[in-house]
């Protein structure tokens, strides 16, 4: 998807290539769909971009700038579609392919379908980037379902988690119906005729090609990315404490000792990995001069700031003030 995230840049007269430097991708030698990337690397991509973009709502703009193809084969299985029904629930059981922390669920009610996601990046009332994570997501969903069903269709209700903006009208223009912010989930609902309308380019006989693709693709990601999904277990639950590397295997539905195994064969031990992710996380957050200290070290999981400090000082040499300070003498200059 990083083509979606350079024209999203570009179109606010940023230049995409350069910040892409900055957070250490190369956005001059873009990689192939089905190449995964680091998602804290594309989420420093937009840490720097929320710096430089005067407009809240931003995000919404992505609906302007993918394609089916950014998808690779997951683009043209739901271009294949019967249904909004059975795409979304394609999108469901595939979603994993394209990015290791976002989850897509779709749950049947009576009054429609109602379509979540959860971008595991902290809480998008706090947190900028998830915030914006999930206005980019919210609006690829709400969009690729237009693509297939025309630029009319509505959802019946939406809700997102992050804080009422000064202004709701962009989001409401969006999604064409109103939008309830600060909730606990972000979702949009479908009806049920919306969702069963027959689509017109509906191919049974390509979306059974492409799944076949598809679940091929999901199996060796499921035996190569365990380090990934073990992260975004410990991202998601680390503002509660540090997770134990037996909670963790309990989650990715594995025995401790097969987590240790795949573990090491990355050569990585599961300390480590949660160190990593720390370190990652406080780089991120110690730039954000909205941020305490003390917020800082709980949303790490930290159970006292003396003990975030050692850490830091371990990682940078520094501690969290002096790190701080240093970073604002360099903009000041």
């Amino acid at each position: 998807m990083l083509p979606m995230y350079q024209r999203l840049l570009e179109m606010h007269g940023l230049d995409a290539v350069a910040l892409g430097r900055q957070a250490g991708l190369d956005l001059v030698k873009l990689p192939a769909p089905t190449e995964r990337i680091a998602v804290d690397r594309a989420d420093a991509i937009l840490q720097l971009a929320i710096t430089r973009i005067q407009d809240p709502a931003f995000g919404l703009q992505a609906a302007r700038c993918w394609h089916p193809a950014n998808l690779g084969v997951l683009g043209y299985a739901w271009l294949s579609s019967s249904t909004l029904r059975t795409g979304l629930r394609r999108l469901e059981r595939y979603h994993r392919l394209i990015g290791e922390r976002g989850v897509i669920e779709v749950d049947e009610l009576r009054r429609g379908i109602k379509v979540r996601f959860w971008g595991k990046r902290g809480d998008p009332a706090e947190v900028p980037v998830a915030a914006v994570m999930v206005d980019i997501a919210m609006s690829l969903l709400i969009d690729m379902c237009r693509l297939n069903a025309g630029a009319s269709l509505r959802p019946v209700a939406a809700s997102l988690r992050r804080k009422a903006p000064a202004s709701a009208s962009p989001y409401e223009r969006f999604f064409g119906c109103p939008i309830r912010f600060g909730a606990e989930e972000n979702f949009f609902l479908l009806a049920n005729e919306d969702a069963d309308n027959l689509l017109p380019s509906s191919n049974k006989q390509l979306a059974g090609i492409f799944d076949k693709m598809l679940g091929a693709e999901l199996a060796r990601l499921d035996k190569s990315d365990v380090v990934a999904r073990c992260r975004a277990a410990v991202l998601e639950y680390l503002t509660s404490g540090e997770l134990s590397a037996e909670d963790t295997a309990k989650l990715l539905h594995m025995s401790p000792r097969t987590l240790q195994r795949k573990l090491a064969e990355a050569r990585l031990t599961y300390q480590q990995l949660v160190d990593d992710t720390r370190k990652d996380l406080a780089l991120r957050y110690i730039v954000d001069a909205g941020r305490s200290i003390s917020d800082i070290t709980f949303s790490l999981g930290f159970s006292q700031p003396s003990t975030f400090t050692r850490a830091f000082k371990r990682w940078t040499g520094r501690s969290p003030t002096d790190y701080r300070a240093g970073l604002a003498a360099v903009t000041a200059a």
